[in-house]
């Protein structure tokens, strides 16, 4: 790819970035390999929504003076897509943690799972998972839940403008999602198992579009450390 950055300067006064973030990085670890590929220089980095490690696909990054637009970009409309998988709930409602109870999904119907999604479209109300980054008193969730301590879930509101099936292959099946800041997809899985009598965790998810920014439009990481890179080359310290 042409790098479409010019200097490496353009990166302090301020840029928005669009990065695919690899499964099994937190977005934390994005924001750190773009940080530590700017030194000596110290910019400012930050991302704009926070993605599950296990979770790939669009993460907004803002570098420089863009850094101050964080909570605009963060709340707007985001679409995933992603895959369930029913007859089986986690503690963790994906891949993180082991089953912890089973289901029969023999008399389940395709169209009794397409039907379900409608009670879920609009403003709904859903739990975070225990076993995530939202904070109560100082603290994550996650290091609680990892230590096996209760910890008290708070209710959040949270709309959905569209969930629709894409596809079934029981036990598996595919979804795409358009949803507001601060909807858990590990959540709206879990209560999707419950609406069928049933139970469901998430073991794929993918975050294709945030407001205006689609993840056709994003960089590969270690694509833009190579172009911060060669950018630095041009300034005098490296020469």
């Amino acid at each position: 790819m042409i790098n479409p950055f010019t200097t490496i300067e353009e990166f302090a006064e301020g840029r928005l970035l669009l990065i695919n973030k690899p499964y099994n990085w937190t977005s934390f670890d994005v924001v750190g390999k773009l940080r530590n590929s700017f030194k000596p220089l110290k910019l400012k980095v930050g991302h704009a929504g926070t993605l599950d490690p296990l979770a790939s696909g669009l993460l907004i990054i803002c570098t420089g003076k863009m850094t101050k637009q964080i909570d605009t970009f963060q709340s707007q409309e985001k679409e995933y897509t992603g895959t369930m998988v029913l007859g089986e709930t986690t503690p963790s409602f994906d891949m993180e943690t082991d089953a912890d109870a089973h289901f029969d999904i023999s008399a389940i119907t395709e169209e009794q799972i397409r039907a379900a999604c409608a009670q879920f479209i609009g403003d709904i109300q859903q739990y975070p998972p225990a076993h995530s980054a939202v904070k109560i008193d100082g603290e994550r969730l996650y290091e609680k839940a990892r230590r096996g301590e209760e910890v008290e879930l708070r209710i959040r509101n949270v709309t959905i403008t569209e969930f629709e099936i894409t596809g079934i292959a029981l036990p598996e099946v595919n979804f795409r999602v358009v949803c507001s800041k601060g909807t858990y997809i590990r959540s709206l899985v879990n209560d999707f198992g419950k609406a069928l009598n049933n139970g469901a965790y998430l073991s794929k998810l993918r975050r294709t579009r945030s407001g205006e920014y689609r993840i056709e439009d994003a960089f590969e990481i270690m694509e833009l450390v190579e172009m911060i890179r060669d950018l630095k080359m041009n300034l005098p310290a490296f020469e």
